[in-house]
């Protein structure tokens, strides 16, 4: 993965929906830890979120 860059100062904001089975609470978590390694900024919000993935079981 390459690195998030927004601007020059500011990351990109990634806005994370999880739904779906148990197991996809352990996938979600996973996957916002390496977004978080790879410099992307998890939002509060979705308005605020440059990008916004929705992670579903099945």
């Amino acid at each position: 993965m390459k690195k998030a860059q927004h601007s020059e100062s500011q990351a990109a904001r990634v806005g994370f929906v999880s739904l779906g089975c148990p197991k996809n609470l352990v996938d979600s978590e996973r996957i916002l830890t390496q977004l978080r390694a790879e410099g992307y900024e998890i939002s509060a919000t979705y308005a605020a979120a440059d990008l916004v993935v929705i992670n579903t079981c099945g």
